[in-house]
């Protein structure tokens, strides 16, 4: 079973190593949709797996890195695709969070990329 969370982070990119040309070359900017899955079953007492704020409180270090910040200057970003971000969030989080099965980020209403383990 999982659960999650979902953050919005506002934050502005570019992406250095598209063709020439190409309009996510130029600076621009994001509304994110962050997802963190944890998996496990309900605890016989809680009837929960985990409780929330424990992933609000893993994760705020992280959002507060990225959110209403240009994501090429954070190391590790420098080339900021939805799934280089994803993969960003999912390794710094496993340690705080080993139950972590997945990252989901949107960068539009439409497009996104998902992220289940360290590439």
């Amino acid at each position: 079973m999982q659960i999650f969370k979902i953050f919005h982070i506002e934050a502005a990119h570019r992406l250095p190593n598209v063709p020439e040309g190409h309009k996510c070359a130029r600076l621009h900017g994001h509304s994110f949709k962050v997802e963190i899955h944890v998996g496990g079953e309900p605890g016989a007492e809680t009837g929960w797996i985990m409780d929330y704020a424990e992933i609000k409180a893993a994760f705020a270090p992280l959002y507060e890195q990225l959110d209403h910040h240009y994501l090429n200057e954070i190391e590790g970003l420098e080339n900021p695709t939805s799934e280089r971000i994803a993969q960003w969030i999912f390794t710094r989080l496993k340690a705080e969070l080993p139950a972590l099965e997945r990252v989901v980020v949107h960068e539009t209403c439409t497009a996104g990329a998902v992220c289940t383990g360290p590439v």
